[in-house]
């Protein structure tokens, strides 16, 4: 009985030795994603790549030559969903769609995950100063919605049957028993 549970033992931990190897998640096919810092720094130098920000929407208008959504730039999740991590924001970036979009359908403070091109910087007014914001011409984009904004999902009424009672159970009687 002793030799029997010794070879079980070791047949289990060769096994596991076995299966016991190494891989790196990373995809090294993928080219490393161009991150908001590094093109906020130098917008030229990145032109006609692809990226994905997200954020908070600031403000949407129309222009003649498309819809200018202005977003503060937040992190990503692992779901590619922005944080509510107003503090950790590196600035803020203008995504410009050039098909029509209407404002009214992206309110200020709507959140979104956006993916396009980048296309340079373009200088605008911000309070009393010049920002620079790098523009990315949109080609993709998915609105988050809060989980307060949700409606409230309410079990309708069941009615009473052989599962309705506090308890959901068939058995459930008023108390006392007898």
């Amino acid at each position: 009985m002793q030799r029997l549970r010794i070879v079980l033992l070791s047949a289990i931990l060769l096994g596991a030795a076995g299966c016991a190897t190494t891989q790196e998640s990373v995809d090294s096919t993928q080219p490393p994603q161009v991150t908001f810092a590094q093109v906020k720094a130098a917008p030229d130098s990145y032109k006609n790549q692809t990226v994905t920000w997200g954020g908070e929407i600031l403000s949407a208008r129309r222009l003649k030559e498309g819809t200018r959504i202005e977003i503060l730039q937040l992190p990503l999740n692992s779901s590619l969903q922005p944080t509510l991590e107003l503090n950790k924001s590196q600035g803020r970036f203008v995504a410009l769609q050039k098909e029509f979009l209407d404002p009214a359908t992206i309110p200020a403070g709507t959140f979104v995950t956006v993916t396009g091109e980048v296309a340079g910087s373009i200088t605008l007014p911000l309070d009393e100063t010049e920002y620079a914001y790098p523009i990315m011409e949109l080609k993709a984009m998915k609105v988050w919605v809060r989980v307060e904004d949700q409606p409230i999902r309410i079990r309708p009424y069941m009615g009473p049957g052989p599962y309705w009672g506090p308890y959901w159970s068939p058995y459930w009687r008023p108390w006392p028993y007898w």
